[in-house]
């Protein structure tokens, strides 16, 4: 599996070209799975359904499964957030996984930067960071730069630069 982050700070516009990346890539036939982090507590299930009710009781993993598709939820109940690493060795094979956030993580990432957001480049501390993903062109960055809206561009360059996952 090849692994290629998409990153940036909150409001950027980091899930938007994921979803229109996995568009593109899975269009040409590539098989595309995707990680995204959350900063902040989220949940997937809904209070009063059957796998909120085992969830609350106690259970640490809950499998959901039916005719269209299957999910694992695990609680932490208290442990550390697992590695990327390890969230990666529970998926099944794929061609390529794209991660969204994991700004601090080492493997290689594009920059999603919106000049209305007005923050400072993550990529100026940061050598895995390989091109930025912008609305406004940066005079002085030495690396490539993508307008937004060029997702093919940005899949060209992704699928070249990606490198095999462990």
């Amino acid at each position: 599996m090849k692994l290629y982050g998409v990153t940036g700070w909150k409001n950027n516009g980091k899930t938007t070209l994921v979803e229109r990346l996995v568009t593109e890539i899975a269009a040409r036939g590539v098989t595309v799975s995707t990680v995204k982090h959350a900063h902040h507590t989220f949940d997937l299930d809904q209070p009063g359904k059957d796998s909120w009710r085992h969830r609350e009781a106690g259970a640490r993993e809950v499998m959901v499964s039916g005719g269209s598709r299957w999910a694992l939820m695990r609680e932490l109940r208290g442990d550390d957030e697992p590695p990327l690493a390890d969230l990666l060795a529970r998926l099944s094979p794929v061609d390529l996984v794209i991660v969204e956030g994991y700004k601090r993580d080492p493997h290689r990432k594009i920059e999603v930067r919106r000049a209305v957001a007005a923050q400072s480049l993550i990529a100026t501390d940061d050598p895995s960071i390989r091109a930025l993903a912008t609305d406004t062109p940066f005079t002085g960055f030495d690396r490539p730069q993508f307008n937004l809206d060029d997702v093919a561009g940005i899949a060209d360059f992704i699928l070249r630069d990606a490198l095999p996952w462990p």
